[in-house]
């Protein structure tokens, strides 16, 4: 599927079916990967990739560009997949996920990955480096705007805190920020580990304008960044409900999705298989051979 700006919901439809197979299909070729995390953002970074962000492709660097910031890095998978549908790179190159000498490794490398705009690995540490951005395209009088996504896991570490007391003193407002609420990690559900609750209300009191929406909702996703981009004078945090490995039967909202390991071909099929993309259960296959670059 070709795709630069996209408007239609059966384009949008269509993009995330491709997106779950190949996200589910290159991680099980790599042996593992974070599933549960990336399935949760495909709607978002889509939305992100072909309704919202400014970029060039042709010039990764271009000064201009909106920045997007994964702090959550290992959902890079995700990622990956729309900076090829984007002309990044390749898209063939999605197969060397985690190989040796690859450029797109399980964290994302600002350094190695045309497109990623910050490295990410060690969890909180995202949202500072957003808020760094964002002040030095104020201090420079830049009209570009950041995005940050952010766990809801690494949101139980204090940085994120700190961050947040940062990005409103300093009215942030080129700054947007989302939590990606599938209300689960590594371990167990978040409110097990240590509860966010009240979520919401806790960054109104540090500051911040602050909205909720379905995150797997096209309409809303849409609305509520333009909502978020228009706010002036203070930061904004969408908390964006989601399901943790949305898409794929075999793991969609279990605590064991977070990192998924795949021994054999087996387990390969069976995960594979179950990229559910229709109401009825009917699985997708995307043709590598159909789907590469000329």
């Amino acid at each position: 599927m070709e795709t630069d700006r996209i408007e239609s919901r059966e384009q949008l439809d269509q993009l995330a079916k491709e997106f779950r197979y190949i996200i589910t299909d290159i991680m099980c070729r790599a042996g593992g990967g974070h599933i549960g995390g990336s399935l949760s953002l495909v709607e978002i970074i889509i939305t992100l990739y072909f309704r919202i962000l400014n970029l060039k492709p042709d010039n990764p660097r271009w000064e201009d560009r909106d920045r997007f910031i994964l702090s959550k890095g290992h959902a890079g998978p995700t990622l990956y997949t729309a900076l090829a549908y984007k002309g990044f790179f390749k898209k063939d190159v999605l197969l060397t996920l985690n190989a040796n000498g690859t450029k797109l490794p399980s964290h994302v490398d600002q350094v190695i990955t045309p497109g990623v705009d910050q490295t990410a690995g060690s969890l909180g540490q995202g949202l500072s480096c957003a808020n760094g951005i964002a002040l030095a395209n104020k201090l420079q009088k830049r009209t570009n705007n950041v995005f940050c996504i952010v766990g809801d896991g690494e949101s139980q570490e204090g940085q994120i805190w700190e961050a947040a007391m940062f990005a409103a003193q300093h009215k942030l407002d080129n700054l947007v920020v989302i939590t990606d609420y599938n209300k689960m990690q590594i371990d167990a559900e978040v409110e097990k580990i240590v509860s966010l609750e009240p979520l919401v209300d806790k960054w109104r009191a540090f500051g911040w304008e602050v909205f909720e929406m379905n995150g797997h909702d096209w309409d809303e996703i849409y609305d509520t960044l333009n909502k978020a981009i228009a706010v002036k004078d203070r930061p904004s945090m969408i908390v964006a409900h989601t399901v943790k490995a949305r898409g794929n039967e075999c793991y969609e909202n279990r605590i064991e999705c977070h990192f998924i390991n795949i021994p054999d071909e087996d387990e390969r099929k069976r995960v594979i298989g179950g990229v559910c993309t229709d109401d009825n259960g009917e699985p997708f296959h995307f043709n590598w051979t159909e789907g590469k670059d000329a």
